[in-house]
């Protein structure tokens, strides 16, 4: 899964799998796919039946779950079916674009997270220089995840291929530059898709921090002074709604379960890279690669905790499909009983 797992090295010894570690890997990841699936398709019809009246930040959590969807279809249910079969099923471009999905899933999903960040900081240190709306909807920070997303992936396409790891029998693999091609390609990918974004909403997370606690300090001066000006990053902060305060606090805890869920695969994939030595095939090591992509069911339970009306959005969405299949049911009885009365009536008359 994700860039590479156990069995992506061309230069991995072909040796018979665990089976029982293999029953594991199947399980974790259908729970994974289910519920990631299930959950952000849910939210997502949530979001698009109030698509009118979506705020900037349902927005970001709309294309979140997109993100998040392509994670579990094109990211865990290819992996899910390739530890089914053990090998890869599929010609040479199949293999390469399911490995450039697989990258796109995870620079989408970080990305997003980054973008959203970014503008709650916009918004809270410099609410004077918004992000500027224009009349086609065109929502540029998303536009520019999906951009990044988009190019950042295609490396994928040219690393991975069908190679031939035994007499007559195909996989995809990875080939690499021997021997610094391997620690050079985890190490980028390390870089552009944890590091350097959790860098950036660490930062944006700290700034909004002092920004609000320079204003509440501004605020207990003010109560013993009148006429005091405010610091530029704290006047945005004044007057803060409890709606934007919870946005913010549904924007740390996002942040904090990316890390969460991301930094142990990619701690992994680091020393699987740069140690000879280490134990790429043990249980502790694949699970903690499968459990990265937890991240994807993670975000829309952590916005349906900070919106109190997503059950009942959801349940009533439900209950809406529920009524109109009845009433497409009802009408369909009457057309039938209509038309049973009409053919009665013509066979009476003759």
């Amino acid at each position: 899964m994700g860039p590479l797992n156990g069995s992506d090295l061309v230069d991995a010894e072909d040796a018979p799998r665990d089976e029982g570690l293999a029953k594991v890997e199947i399980a974790l990841l259908s729970v994974i796919f289910v519920s990631a699936a299930v959950l952000n398709t849910s939210l997502l019809l949530v979001l698009w039946r109030q698509r009118k009246q979506m705020s900037r930040m349902r927005v970001f959590v709309f294309h979140l779950c997109l993100a998040d969807l392509v994670v579990a279809f094109f990211q865990v249910c290819p992996q899910l079916m390739w530890d089914v079969t053990d090998r890869f099923v599929g010609p040479d471009l199949v293999c390469r674009l399911v490995k450039y999905l697989q990258v796109f899933g995870m620079f989408a999903s970080t990305y997003m997270i980054v973008v959203m960040t970014v503008d709650r900081y916009q918004a809270v240190c410099n609410p004077m220089v918004r992000f500027q709306k224009t009349r086609t909807r065109l929502n540029i920070p998303v536009c520019v995840a999906w951009g990044v997303s988009l190019l950042g992936s295609l490396p994928q396409i040219f690393i991975f291929s069908q190679v031939e790891v035994a007499p007559g029998v195909f996989d995809c693999w990875a080939k690499f530059i021997q021997p610094w091609g391997l620690q050079t390609y985890i190490t980028w990918t390390t870089l552009v898709i944890f590091v350097l974004p959790v860098v950036t909403v660490v930062v944006c997370q700290v700034r909004i921090c002092r920004a609000i606690q320079i204003n509440l300090y501004q605020k207990t001066q003010q109560s013993g002074s009148v006429g005091v000006p405010l610091p530029p990053r704290a006047s945005g902060v004044v007057g803060m709604s409890k709606a934007r305060v919870k946005t913010l606090k549904m924007t740390v805890v996002i942040v904090l379960a990316y890390i969460v869920c991301w930094a142990p695969f990619f701690i992994v994939q680091l020393w699987s890279a740069w140690d000879s030595h280490a134990p790429k095939e043990t249980a502790t090591f694949t699970i903690l690669m499968l459990l990265a992509s937890l991240n994807s069911c993670a975000n829309p339970c952590i916005y349906l905790l900070f919106c109190s009306q997503f059950p009942k959005r959801l349940a009533m969405l439900l209950c809406q499909r529920q009524l109109d299949c009845k009433e497409s049911m009802h009408e369909d009885a009457t057309l039938v009983s209509t038309l049973y009365m009409s053919f009665k009536h013509v066979s009476d008359s003759k």
